[in-house]
């Protein structure tokens, strides 16, 4: 420990790089360090990464923290299943792999089809499926090197054990669509100036791919496409961005061959949409804030001929699935996961039982099947796969997760706090049962609070070892999620983001009025949108957090949306080409907000080489800026992997290995023993 108090970080070189946007004038002392493969910015890498190694590697407790989260995170696990042919292909990781595994079973005979293992010395290449023929015989899978969004894919024939030729080369590719009689796949592919989806004859090579929709769209649009069941219609989503606010959505009848035709044109709303027969069913947010199910007949697609099915109310729909005849819907109330099953008239028939309090992690099913599955996840408990009949309902557990932890000891609760503008939010907190509100208990806070997405309990290896040291693990749902609709997505979106901001703090401030905590014990984490949230509230308020972890995260908002595919981010955050949006952005970005001699929390910032959703140049950048400018008394720490990336795939050694960093470090800066 003493040890690790001592040397401080490796020095960087300061440019005096100054430019001026829209009149104010902007001091970016580390541009140099967005040149990724120079041999400077590598040189630092690495004296960054011997810089982290020296700190960590000598705290107390790391093999005992180790040894537990290998035992939370070696386990059995299964993912939800597709059902094609009477066969069942999923995900299986065993106790002992590395990586996921594509399984298959059929009876009760359970067979191994894709083992990514033979597929390095390193155990970081990953393999998923993305799409089944309709008997069953083919299995379309992607592979991917580490953490990067880029996958290639590549079709097995089941009976023969072979690959076909037909093979699509790494790229960002959106899903794949066989054709029932095989004869053909669509996918789509982004990230590029011209997002397309294409059509690929089974034979012929790739070159030669029919362009079928995308003309007109741009670097800012994602497209991605689905067929029916029983192949003959083609539906497509336009993505402006990812916040989700707005889609547009088109149906092709293959079979007429008049060409997409598109359903809500000219509405700036969200649309989604899956085939019910002939019938095309809608999940729209479109004067429906909490969103509402519509039904579209397509040979009247005007907005006056749809006909609502299910009506909005006060609690959010989150996910819709079609399976066995029946509209399975999935909502959210007061951050509670509800189930229920609908007719295709929009009758309620039965609500859903769930086992708990905790969430619904997916689910699949087909409108020809007579079945759905879905997970289920909370703080306390690990995932449960669940099978239900659809005309019956009758429910049993298709594959449970065992672990070594004793839930019974741990309670999870809702607990409501007050915003800067008196806004209500909610926030979930994990700890054990009899906790003393003493103000003495170490507080991990985490959150997200942007592109429309809710943040709900889920099991972490990292959350469960934190409740058993004692500590206190708390979710707060912050403006900008999906938790409560559209309206409470656009109170945390481009200029109303400082909102996000302000629910967080408001968060940390509760946990300490409530006597949880204290600011010398209170700990903030994020990733990705978390990551800028948790880098905007040590900049904005540092005296109130004693440790910060930031994983992958966005920093520099003012030039964000330069890099990689930042432009699908521009519809939530705004860009700075705007001279509004720049203010606002300018007002909150965290690179331009730290400030010499400030006592910062120690902060360690997570990214990596492979990540190629948010540039890890935001990691680099202001890792620099932070040991320049902060107080000596605490560590500025970068963990950069050149093989980690955005979304993932890491191997369990790997996870682990980063799993005891964090944790470790939290323990070093919290006073937590790690026994």
């Amino acid at each position: 420990m003493a040890a690790a108090a001592l040397a401080g970080p490796p020095e960087t070189r300061r440019e005096a790089v100054r430019e001026k946007l829209h009149g104010v004038e902007l001091e970016d002392p580390y541009r140099w360090l967005e040149d990724q493969k120079s041999a400077e910015t590598r040189a630092w890498i690495e004296g960054q990464n011997r810089y982290t190694r020296e700190k960590l590697d000598v705290l107390g407790g790391r093999k005992k923290l180790a040894s537990r989260l290998e035992e939370l995170e070696r386990r059995d696990t299964i993912e939800l299943p597709v059902m094609r042919g009477g066969r069942y292909f999923y995900r299986r990781r065993g106790a002992q792999q590395e990586q996921f595994v594509i399984m298959m079973r059929q009876g009760g005979k359970e067979e191994v089809l894709i083992d990514p293992h033979a597929m390095s010395k390193d155990a970081m290449v990953s393999a998923g499926i993305s799409d089944v023929s309709d008997d069953g015989q083919w299995l379309v899978y992607w592979v991917r090197e580490g953490g990067e969004d880029e996958r290639r894919v590549r079709i097995l024939n089941i009976a023969t054990r072979e690959h076909l030729r037909d093979e699509l080369p790494k790229n960002k590719i959106g899903g794949v669509s066989l054709l029932p009689d095989k004869s053909g796949f669509y996918y789509s592919v982004f990230g590029s100036e011209k997002p397309r989806i294409y059509f690929h004859v089974m034979g012929k090579a790739v070159g030669e791919d029919r362009e079928v929709f995308g003309e007109g769209y741009g670097a800012g649009n994602i497209l991605g496409a689905s067929l029916s069941d029983d192949g003959r219609y083609l539906v497509i989503n336009v993505f402006h961005g990812s916040s989700g606010d707005f889609t547009e959505l088109f149906v092709e009848d293959l079979k007429s061959s008049g060409g997409p035709v598109q359903i809500g044109k000219g509405i700036r709303s969200a649309f989604f949409g899956q085939m019910a027969g002939d019938q095309l069913i809608v999940r729209t947010n479109w004067k429906a804030p909490n969103w509402r199910v519509m039904a579209v007949r397509l040979n009247e697609p005007a907005p006056e001929k749809w006909k609502e099915i299910i009506p909005e109310s006060e609690a959010v729909i989150e996910g819709v699935r079609l399976a066995g005849g029946k509209i399975v819907v999935e909502r959210l109330k007061n951050v509670q996961t509800e189930l229920g099953v609908y007719s295709v008239a929009g009758k309620l028939e039965r609500s859903v039982k769930l086992p708990g309090v905790g969430s619904v992690g997916g689910m699949t099913g087909r409108w020809s099947s007579g079945e759905v599955f879905f997970s289920f996840v909370s703080f306390d408990s690990p995932t449960r796969i669940l099978r239900e009949e659809v005309s019956s309902g009758a429910q049993s557990v298709w594959a449970r997760q065992e672990i070594p932890f004793a839930a019974e000891r741990y309670e999870v609760n809702q607990v409501w706090y007050r915003s800067k503008d008196g806004t209500r939010v909610p926030m979930i907190l994990f700890h054990k049962k009899g906790l003393a509100r003493n103000g003495e208990n170490p507080v991990l806070l985490s959150g997200y609070g942007g592109f429309n997405a809710s943040v709900r309990p889920y099991f972490s290896p990292v959350a469960a070892a934190w409740a058993e040291h004692g500590g206190v693990f708390a979710l707060a749902n912050l403006r900008g999620g999906s938790e409560f609709g559209e309206a409470w997505h656009k109170a945390g979106m481009l200029g109303n983001k400082q909102n996000v901001f302000d629910d967080f703090i408001a968060a940390a401030e509760w946990l300490i009025a409530e006597k949880y905590t204290n600011p010398k014990r209170l700990a903030i984490e994020g990733n990705s949108n978390g990551g800028l949230l948790v880098g905007a509230a040590m900049t904005q308020r540092p005296e109130l957090f004693q440790a910060v972890l930031c994983g992958y995260p966005l920093l520099d908002m003012v030039r964000y949306h330069k890099f990689l595919v930042a432009r699908f981010w521009v519809p939530e955050y705004g860009s700075s080409e705007d001279a509004e949006q720049f203010r606002y952005l300018r007002a909150y970005s965290p690179y331009h907000n730290v400030k010499p001699g400030v006592k910062y929390p120690a902060t360690m910032i997570i990214t990596g080489d492979a990540d190629t959703r948010v540039d890890p140049l935001h990691g680099r950048k202001m890792a620099a800026l932070l040991q320049w400018a902060a107080d000596e008394s605490r560590p500025m720490l970068l963990s950069y992997d050149t093989q980690a990336g955005h979304s993932g795939g890491l191997s369990v050694t790997k996870t682990v290995e980063k799993y005891v960093d964090r944790l470790s470090f939290l323990f070093w800066q919290l006073g937590v023993k790690a026994d």
